[in-house]
């Protein structure tokens, strides 16, 4: 029997919304990432695009563990001689964009090159209850049952 390999014609493409209130953000963006690559359906292939559109709702609302919060640093550089710039986890979860935070997450858990950057595209992640994307008929995954762990108060 000869070793099964997708392709782009046999990939079937779910949307999926995650909602993310008290949820731990390393546990959503690990089972994010391996939703967005494909690895929990049988047909997976390393090199082809085969993840589901995943919706992640509430961003804002959610949680990391210990003192994260406080003591954890996202660093980022502007381009000039000594310009490296820093933000404490609990001032991008209050600031204009606190979905950046699971979006790094995810991000971070991709493999980096052209592959991840397309499935990249298929997270959409917004701060709030509210997105454009009830025609595309999402199923909701509750990530929060899966594991007790996953979720704190």
């Amino acid at each position: 029997m000869p070793t099964y390999s997708a392709n782009d014609a046999d990939v079937e493409k779910k949307w999926v919304m995650i909602d993310a209130t008290d949820l731990v953000v390393g546990r959503l963006a690990s089972l994010v990432a391996m939703r967005l690559r494909g690895k929990h359906k049988p047909t997976f292939t390393p090199h082809v695009d085969c993840g589901d559109n995943v919706i992640v709702v509430n961003a804002a609302k959610v949680v990391l563990t210990g003192r994260k919060r406080e003591q954890k640093i996202y660093y980022h550089h502007t381009g000039y001689i000594g310009g490296i710039k820093e933000r404490t986890a609990k001032s991008i979860l209050e600031g204009r964009f606190p979905e950046r935070i699971v979006e790094k997450a995810v991000e971070r858990m991709l493999p980096r090159g052209p592959l991840a950057r397309r499935q990249l595209g298929n997270l959409r992640v917004y701060p709030g209850p509210d997105h454009p994307h009830e025609a595309q008929k999402p199923e909701a995954l509750d990530i929060g049952v899966m594991n007790r762990k996953n979720r704190r108060a």
